[in-house]
């Protein structure tokens, strides 16, 4: 009997999986990938579970992998919601919850699709399913740990897709073949605290801090590529904790997002935050210390076999040729473009991290579809 992904999707919801908690859902995929002759194993690293899943041999020719995550972010405060978010309520076409969108609906429709085909038609080849618990916290001990796991046992997939969610407003319209880099910067501005009367007897932190802060915001990155959107800097907090209007604060903080193209590494744009820093420093006497964490560096799977592929399953099941897109956030494919070539394609993303968050139950059987037939064309190729 075929497994089908929306009641798969409703009952991956009812598991209270909230970063980093795994909830059930893990255990729940393990029983239903063992029982369609799946090998499967927990890689938990620093209580953050993963579960990897493979059907067929180890070290096959060909090991097609799909990959996702089963935790969701907090849903907020539970009387918001037109149904419980923990509910998997399937009312009026939808399945509603916190997940239904990003992404166990994903993850339902790639392990329904998994275990229909090998059931069925079974590969001259491998199918493997890395699932993790971390990919909405800080994503080190996720699909991180997965690919760490699987060098040390020499598992290996040769093409990954990841099933977030890469649709804007029709299921179809958009695949992601690359991600910007992520990389936030934290700037601590240390002065020396005074009465605002005397201010020459004070060095005040916050002049300086503004004026590095205009001239990295006021900066034009680049004009974008032939594969990329322009990269963006967006300040995102200033603080001082200062309470008083008549004190100048002895320290002052902020901190800034770039989301990068490949015109740029997270360390040449960390050497030119640090060299700005050490102008306005030697200006103005105060000290800047900028501390940065790089969330993924910029990445594109060019165009070609694989990539197609993907396109004209989806073309088939959805009515529209999806276009390749790099734009957007980050997602987990930013690790595993070091292990194999991969793409994503999944739902729309419209209600993702909402209050009420849904999918359409046609849709979830499509991903399904589209799924199973990229599987079918894989292994025929």
């Amino acid at each position: 009997m075929p497994l089908d992904p929306a009641d798969l999707t409703a009952r991956l919801i009812r598991c209270p999986s909230v970063t980093p908690a795994e909830g059930g859902a893990l255990t729940l995929l393990q029983a239903e990938l063992e029982a369609a002759g799946f090998d499967c194993t927990r890689v938990d690293r620093n209580g953050t579970a993963n579960l990897f899943a493979r059907w067929g041999a180890k070290g096959a020719n060909r090991s097609f992998g799909f990959n996702g995550h089963t935790d969701v972010v907090p849903p907020g405060d539970a009387a918001d919601w037109r149904f419980a978010p923990f509910s998997g309520t399937v009312a009026e076409g939808r399945i509603w919850g916190r997940g239904a969108c990003d992404m166990k609906s994903g993850v339902a429709a790639f392990a329904a699709a998994a275990v229909d085909f090998v059931r069925e038609t079974p590969p001259d080849g491998a199918v493997i399913l890395a699932i993790t618990g971390d990919e909405e916290g800080d994503a080190t001990d996720g699909t991180v740990a997965l690919l760490d796991w699987m060098t040390r046992q020499g598992e290996r997939m040769t093409h990954c897709l990841v099933g977030e969610p890469t649709c804007p407003s029709i299921m179809g319209e958009m695949m992601k073949n690359g991600r910007r880099g992520s990389m936030t910067a934290r700037i601590t501005a240390q002065g020396v605290q005074g009465h605002s009367a005397y201010p020459h007897r004070a060095r005040n932190p916050l002049p300086a801090l503004v004026t590095l802060l205009d001239r990295l915001a006021r900066h034009d990155l680049d004009q974008g590529t032939a594969l990329f959107d322009p990269s963006t800097l967006a300040l995102t907090t200033i603080d001082t904790g200062n309470t008083a209007s008549n004190v100048i604060p002895a320290q002052a903080r902020a901190a800034l997002n770039i989301r990068f193209n490949n015109l740029h590494s997270g360390a040449s744009l960390t050497a030119w935050i640090q060299a700005e820093a050490a102008r306005v420093q030697a200006e103005t006497g105060v000290d800047i210390a900028v501390s940065v964490k790089v969330s993924g560096e910029s990445f594109v799977t060019e165009p070609g076999w694989f990539t197609d592929l993907v396109a004209d399953a989806v073309e088939a099941e959805c009515d529209h040729r999806p276009v390749l897109s790099t734009s957007g956030g980050t997602s987990d494919a930013r690790f595993i473009k070091d292990h194999c070539p991969v793409v994503e394609f999944g739902l729309v993303g419209a209600t993702m991290h909402k209050t009420d968050e849904m999918v359409e139950v046609a849709h979830v059987h499509q991903l399904k579809a589209v799924y199973r037939r990229i599987l079918e064309r894989y292994f025929a190729a």
